[in-house]
């Protein structure tokens, strides 16, 4: 019998929740190439997955015998996707919908590796009419709930059920609302995003927040080139795909790889993004109220500086304006693997500071 506790299970789990696991994603579950063909010929030989392949989109599903393996050991966990009429139980064919199948695994696979709970049955209850308001503090946070958990509120989220959100990442300082674009544009409603930004402040008001909860948001995508397509959307013909608008005072960009990885583990983490940005600010001016634009300090040559390594889309492309209707010069400090994509898009006279992605890594969370 199959154990809980063997990556066999967990690609199980993946799929379970996903509906249907990309092929193209094996390569950030398992260790080598090999490795994966092995535990894949495994699992089809025991008959609990199958491939399908149509659309030029190749994915992995359950067969019936590994549903009722998975609803056996976590009834809790699988009940609502692996049971009735669901898009992951009965799973439609059109190339739109499976896209979006691939698209979660890809999500609940950065949060995976990034140590954010995602599952149903490790959290909280919080959308529903009996919401456990005892059991969640902001200590047990970071919490990630799907978007299907969250329209579990039936009525209630009615006006935000066309969002294309995948869920939201519950974070000790503020919410992130979470998207995945893949390797195009996504398309865009503003004003339902907008709904969903007002409901979540509303709905989580105190709980466990004081007041008002601040809302920002997450755009995944497959690599950084996804985000200069991005930040140089103007919305298509019909401007019905996004583009850089009000619906977040705060947008940032994540790939769906190591180190979006990285970036989501710091965005979930208040301590250490002040721990790093005091450290990256140390040898700098504190920031000058008569600098007209949006900057975090200023250099010793008196040029204003941002910290742009979370690729908050927002404060980037305010800060580029800035520098521009001002003439004047700045400073923006970043991961490396940022700097080829802000290079191509910033048209500002910019110096780069770079971070060491492998130093950060081996620095602050303390990787061999």
């Amino acid at each position: 019998m199959l154990r809980p506790d063997t990556q066999k299970f967990r690609l199980l789990e993946l799929i379970g929740i996903c509906g249907e696991f990309p092929a193209d994603q094996l390569n950030r579950l398992f260790t080598s190439p090999s490795y994966a063909e092995k535990i894949i010929t495994e699992l089809k030989a025991e008959k609990l997955i199958r491939t399908h392949y149509k659309d030029k989109l190749r994915g992995y599903r359950l067969t019936k015998r590994s549903k009722e393996l998975l609803l056996a050991y976590y009834p809790d966990r699988f009940q609502c996707y692996l049971c009735g009429n669901t898009e992951t139980n009965v799973i439609r064919s059109e190339p739109s919908r499976r896209i979006r199948l691939h698209q979660k695994a890809q999500t609940y696979l950065t949060l995976l590796h990034a140590g954010i709970p995602f599952y149903p049955d490790g959290k909280p209850h919080i959308f529903s009419e009996e919401r456990e308001a005892a059991s969640i503090h902001i200590r047990s946070l970071p919490l990630f709930y799907s978007s299907r958990e969250i329209k579990e509120l039936g009525a209630a989220t009615t006006k935000i059920k066309n969002s294309r959100s995948m869920g939201i990442l519950m974070a000790p300082h503020c919410i992130y609302v979470i998207y995945n674009t893949g390797s195009g544009v996504l398309k865009w409603e503003y004003k339902t995003e907008v709904r969903l930004n007002a409901f979540l402040q509303h709905y989580l008001q105190g709980y466990p927040y004081s007041g008002h909860p601040k809302i920002r948001a997450i755009m995944l995508g497959d690599n950084m080139e996804t985000a200069f397509k991005l930040l140089t959307s103007t919305g298509g013909y019909k401007r019905s795909l996004f583009i850089l608008d009000t619906s977040f005072e705060h947008f940032h960009y994540l790939p769906n790889n190591l180190q979006g990885e990285t970036l989501m583990q710091l965005l979930a983490n208040p301590a250490m993004t002040k721990q790093l940005n005091e450290l990256l600010l140390s040898d700098m001016n504190s920031r000058q109220e008569e600098i007209p634009l949006e900057h975090d300090a200023v250099t010793k040559d008196g040029n204003p500086a941002l910290l742009a390594y979370d690729f908050d889309m927002q404060r980037i492309n305010r800060f580029n304006t800035g520098l521009n209707v001002y003439g004047l010069h700045g400073n923006l400090i970043c991961f490396d693997f940022q700097i080829p994509v802000l290079k191509e898009y910033l048209t500002a006279d910019i110096q780069f500071s770079s971070i060491d992605l492998n130093k950060f890594r081996r620095g602050f969370l303390h990787e061999p």
